[in-house]
């Protein structure tokens, strides 16, 4: 495919031709234009939303742009007559859309593993307290560098313990 020049296929009304344009031999200054002219094509052949997403897709995926290129892509697109910077910008905003999506999934998943340790953590600290006492410090800290994993083993450990030297073997042992 890099042999080939993208410019050959440019009126070429093909949706796999609109996809392997950028893998096709192109110039670093004609990256931006490469992925405009991918998306003006696959913005005019009519195909439904999943193909629309499955080959944008593609051309994203092996057309990433940097931050100075997607500037003069954004400043090009500005110059298309409405009607067509219309179709583009909504494969464009399809993107964005399924970035923030996975976005807020990674950050709720995060949120969610958070929250779980910090209650594992607590739980512990509380059962620590009331079998043996205010925890030092250091310990503390130790303690809330474990995995939640970790802290649910020394959840059911503490219940063996009978002095601080017991936590310090567990914590000595992980």
């Amino acid at each position: 495919m890099n042999r080939l020049q993208w410019q050959d296929f440019v009126n070429q009304q093909n949706p796999v031709v609109s996809a392997l344009m950028s893998k096709m031999r192109i110039d670093a200054q004609e990256r931006f234009t490469v992925k405009l002219v991918s998306l003006q094509l696959l913005a005019s052949l009519g195909l439904n939303p999943a193909q629309v997403q499955l080959i944008s897709g593609f051309i994203d995926t092996y057309l990433k742009l940097n931050a100075e290129e997607e500037a003069m892509f954004q400043a090009e697109l500005a110059r298309i007559e409405p009607a067509r910077a219309e179709g583009i910008m909504e494969i464009v905003t399809s993107w964005m859309e399924q970035g923030i999506q996975r976005g807020l999934q990674q950050g709720l998943q995060q949120g969610l593993q958070q929250g779980r340790q910090q209650g594992e953590f607590a739980l512990v600290m509380r059962l620590l307290t009331r079998c043996l006492g205010v925890v030092a410090p250091q310990l503390r800290e130790r303690i809330g560098m474990l995995s939640i994993e970790q802290l649910e083993n020394l959840g059911e450990a503490l219940l063996d313990f009978t002095n601080i030297a017991d936590l310090e073997a567990w914590l000595g042992g992980q």
